[in-house]
């Protein structure tokens, strides 16, 4: 179950990368924001979705 959950984080966080750098942030700001997600998988998502950069892209 435990590698279920693993799964799932990873695969938020590689979108939530993908979101961040669809941005139209700054290069250093991009870095910051990959650095953290990829640093701190589980908190780096929750702090991205409440107050990090969203894509310009609308699907």
């Amino acid at each position: 179950m435990e590698y279920i959950f693993g799964i799932i984080i990873f695969v938020l966080d590689i979108w939530a990368i993908a979101q961040v750098i669809n941005t139209n942030e700054s290069t250093g700001t991009k870095i910051l924001w990959i650095a953290l997600i990829a640093i701190l998988p589980l908190v780096g998502l929750i702090i991205w979705y409440f107050a990090g950069p969203k894509s310009n892209y609308s699907a």
